[in-house]
C-alpha cells in the first residue's frame, strides 16, 4: 500500500518550498545583476588602463631618446675641443679642468663663427651607423650573438666579443676620416660633406689618394689600439652600467626597481630613468678611466695626414700636427717623457664639462619623469569601499 502524506503537510512543505525558490531567485538576481556591474566596469576599464600603459611605453620612450640625443648633440662641442688638446703635441696649456675650456672654446668660436664647434658631428654618427650595419651583417652570417645575458655560456660571451671585435675592426678606417672632420681647423680646410668621411674611410684602407709621406700609419698598425679602446671601453660601461642597476633594485627601494614587475604597477620614472642612469654612469668610468689610451690611439691616426688644427693655448691661429710615432707602446713613452704623465690628459677638463651637461640633462629628464608620473599613473586609483550596513 502506497502511504499517503497529510494534505496540510504538502501545503506546509510547498510554501516553505515556494520561499525557499524565492529567496533564491532573489539571491541569484542580485549575484546577476552584480557580475554584469563588474564585467561591465572591466570592459569600460581595460581599455582605459591598456591605452595609459601604451600612452607611458611610448611616452617614456620617447624623453628617453630624446635626452640621449641631447647628450650627443650638446656634447659635441666639448668632444671636439677634447680631441684637439689630445692630438695637440706642442701644447703647453693641458686644460684639465673645465674653467679654461670654456674659455678657449669661445674665443674659437667668436674667431671662426658659431659652426666651427659642431664640425664632424654628422660623420660621427655616420660611423655609429656603419659600426651598428657592420655589426648586424656579421651576426646575420654567423652564430654571434648580438646580445648576451647572465645566463649566457662563456662560449657565448667570447663570441658576442668577438662580434664587437669585428665590427671596430670594419669601422676603423671610418673612424680616421671621421677624426680628421672632427679636429681639423675650419680656417684651413673646406667643409666636408655628409659622406665624406665613408669615402675617405675606403681611400684610407685602400691606400687611394693618401699623403705620400712616411709618418702616415698603415691601417693594420692602428687596428690594435683601436680594437683595444673599443673592446675596454664597451666592457667596463658594460659591467659598471649592470653593477648600477643591481644597486638599484636591490637598494632600500628594492620593489619599486623591480625588472619582473609589470610595466603597469611601475611609473615612467621607476621604468626608465634607472636605464639612462646606470648608462651615464658607464660611459663616465670607462671615458675616465681609457682616457690616455684614448690620447694615444688618437694621435696614432692623425699622424700623417697632414691635418692642421686650431691652437688649443689661446684660442687663435692654427698648427700642422708633426709626429713620429711607430706604434702604440712608442707614442705612450715619447708622450710621458716629453709631455709628462699628464701629457696623456689633455684636454681632461673638457671631459669634466661634457659630463657635467650630461647630469644636468639628467636631472633635467629626471623632472620630466616625475611631472608625467603624476599626469599619468600607473594604476587607476580604486574606488572607496562602502561600508555594508
Amino acid at each position: 500500500m502506497t502511504r499517503r502524506t497529510p494534505v496540510g503537510g504538502d501545503r506546509e512543505g510547498l510554501g516553505a518550498g515556494q520561499g525557499r525558490t524565492g529567496d533564491e531567485q532573489l539571491s541569484g538576481d542580485e549575484n546577476g545583476e552584480a557580475q554584469q556591474r563588474v564585467l561591465r566596469d572591466v570592459d569600460m576599464g581595460t581599455p582605459k588602463q591598456y591605452s595609459v600603459v601604451q600612452m607611458q611605453r611610448f611616452a617614456g620612450f620617447g624623453v628617453g631618446l630624446a635626452s640621449l640625443l641631447t647628450e650627443n648633440v650638446l656634447s659635441h662641442p666639448c668632444i671636439v675641443f677634447r680631441r684637439q688638446c689630445q692630438v695637440h703635441h706642442c701644447s703647453y696649456r693641458y686644460h684639465l679642468q673645465p674653467f679654461s675650456v670654456l674659455n678657449v672654446m669661445l674665443k674659437i668660436q667668436g674667431a671662426q663663427g658659431f659652426s666651427t664647434v659642431w664640425k664632424g658631428m654628422t660623420s660621427r654618427f655616420v660611423v655609429q651607423g656603419i659600426q651598428l650595419g657592420s655589426e648586424g651583417i656579421i651576426a646575420e652570417f654567423t652564430d654571434f650573438p648580438r646580445e648576451v645575458t647572465t645566463h649566457s655560456t662563456f662560449k657565448q660571451v667570447f663570441k658576442h666579443i668577438a662580434l664587437k671585435g669585428l665590427s671596430i675592426v670594419v669601422t676603423s678606417p671610418f673612424f680616421c676620416a671621421s677624426l680628421i672632420e672632427t679636429v681639423q681647423s675650419d680656417i684651413a680646410s673646406e667643409t666636408p660633406w655628409v659622406l665624406d668621411c665613408v669615402k675617405e674611410g675606403f681611400r684610407r684602407l685602400l691606400g687611394w689618394g693618401a699623403p705620400t709621406t712616411t709618418r702616415l700609419l698603415p691601417v693594420w698598425k692602428l687596428v690594435l689600439p683601436t680594437v683595444l679602446y673599443g673592446l675596454l671601453h664597451y666592457l667596463v660601461t658594460s659591467i659598471v652600467q649592470y653593477i648600477a642597476l643591481v644597486l638599484l633594485r636591490q637598494g632600500k627601494d628594492r620593489h619599486k626597481f623591480d625588472i619582473d614587475e609589470p610595466l603597469a604597477d611601475r611609473n615612467m620614472l621607476e621604468t626608465y630613468f634607472p636605464e639612462l642612469f646606470a648608462t651615464f654612469l658607464g660611459n663616465l668610468f670607462s671615458d675616465v678611466l681609457l682616457f690616455p689610451l684614448e690620447t694615444v690611439m688618437h694621435r696614432l691616426h692623425i699622424q700623417g695626414t697632414r691635418t692642421i688644427i686650431d691652437n688649443t693655448d689661446w684660442g687663435s691661429g692654427v698648427l700642422a700636427i708633426n709626429t713620429r710615432y711607430e706604434g702604440m707602446s712608442e707614442c705612450f713613452r715619447i708622450v710621458v717623457r716629453e709631455e709628462g704623465f699628464f701629457g696623456l690628459y689633455k684636454g681632461f677638463g673638457a671631459l669634466i664639462l661634457q659630463y657635467l651637461l650630461h647630469a644636468a640633462i639628467l636631472k633635467i629628464t629626471k623632472c620630466i619623469y616625475d611631472i608625467m608620473s603624476e599626469n599619468f599613473p600607473s594604476r587607476p586609483k580604486a574606488p572607496p569601499r562602502q561600508r555594508q550596513q
